[in-house]
């Protein structure tokens, strides 16, 4: 599958890989130079591979209600919420962002991983005599417009980004697209989404221009996941899944015990049996990989998630699974190869701007 703007990034010299059935630009300049341009002025990304699902009728809010943890009722008309979704026995389905357009109109955005997937969970979870669930990925588009002067290109571009906060969105007419406009991210930058109908491709050229002069980047899947690991942002598939909990990951606060959904039950007695950690290689200049093994002495005490070369902080870093009695600043050694190497636990999340 391809998006609207695939002949725009192979125009740019794109690399572009196989991504979950998408053909999808992993690097235009390279990672770490894109990396450093959305942490010093502009990225543009195209994650138009993300699934969007249309929840409208009456009762949506209270069917969403039931398949997500965090409580969709604190949600204004103009807001978006952040939510794991779980299954019965509180693992993880999927992650998601859900906005309220409307009375009785949302938006829900899932990982691209997972769009099949959770078409089938929200249809089995939800009544859906009493709302309407639909599909829109196909004929919508979504780009994400992230990094300190995104508000600045928007403006240049006629849009009042000024009263729109953090989770907050908008709709308005960019280039002659009509759009709505999150201040939503995945990078740890301030930052907006923008859905619009995948006709108007030209929106991804009229944003580079306006940005040209603030030093906007192209930016590929490869600058996403060094930028989101280095902000504490999780990768469904390799940081969460079904067989962990929110309360494993850092995601307490996203579970509001007093609504009614799937997994709540499981989650209020299930036994906690790891926890989500960062952690920094010390000394070395070795990455550490999805499935590496975390030690104590010789001891093994729990697995590498996530592994990266951090562009911001100059050395590798990572998320880990280990046993709940070992917390943050803990000394310990990750396995890389045939060797071991001095590590530390810290905190998910390396960076905040």
């Amino acid at each position: 599958m391809r998006t609207a703007f695939y002949e725009r990034h192979r125009r740019l010299g794109a690399k572009i890989v196989d991504f979950y059935g998408w053909e999808m630009p992993l690097q235009y300049s390279g990672i770490i130079q894109e990396h450093k341009g959305v942490r010093g002025g502009a990225g543009l990304f195209d994650v138009s591979h993300m699934g969007r699902f249309k929840i409208r009728g009456p009762d949506a809010q209270e069917q969403i209600q039931h398949i997500i943890t965090n409580d969709i009722r604190r949600a204004a008309d103009g807001q978006s919420l952040y939510s794991p979704m779980c299954n019965h026995n509180g693992g993880i389905v999927d992650d998601v962002i859900v906005s309220r357009l409307g009375p009785g109109d949302f938006v829900m955005v899932v990982n691209a991983s997972n769009r099949t997937k959770d078409m089938d969970w929200i249809m089995a979870g939800v009544d859906t005599g009493r709302c309407e669930v639909e599909d829109v990925t196909a004929e919508t588009a979504l780009l994400a417009l992230q990094g300190p002067q995104s508000p600045r290109i928007l403006e240049k571009m006629g849009a009042d980004m000024g009263g729109v906060g953090p989770f907050r969105l908008a709709r308005m007419e960019l280039d002659g697209a009509p759009c709505i406009i999150s201040r939503t991210g995945y990078t740890g930058e301030d930052g907006f989404e923008l859905f619009f109908d995948g006709r108007h491709g030209h929106l991804w050229d009229a944003i580079l221009e306006a940005g040209a002069a603030c030093g906007i980047v192209p930016a590929g899947l490869g600058a996403r996941d060094t930028l989101r690991l280095e902000a504490g942002m999780m990768l469904y598939g390799n940081d969460i899944d079904e067989d962990t909990t929110p309360l494993e990951a850092p995601l307490g606060w996203t579970i509001k015990m007093d609504t009614d959904f799937i997994g709540r039950d499981a989650l209020l007695s299930r036994e906690i049996t790891k926890k989500l950690r960062g952690f920094t290689v010390v000394g070395s200049g070795r990455v550490a990989r999805k499935g590496d093994t975390i030690y104590d002495d010789e001891r093994p005490i729990g697995m590498v998630t996530s592994g990266g070369f951090s562009p911001t902080l100059g050395r590798p870093i990572g998320y880990c699974y280990v046993l709940p009695e070992y917390g943050v600043g803990a000394h310990v050694a990750v396995g890389i190869g045939k060797k071991r190497y001095e590590a530390q636990l810290a905190s998910t999340r390396f960076y905040k701007r």
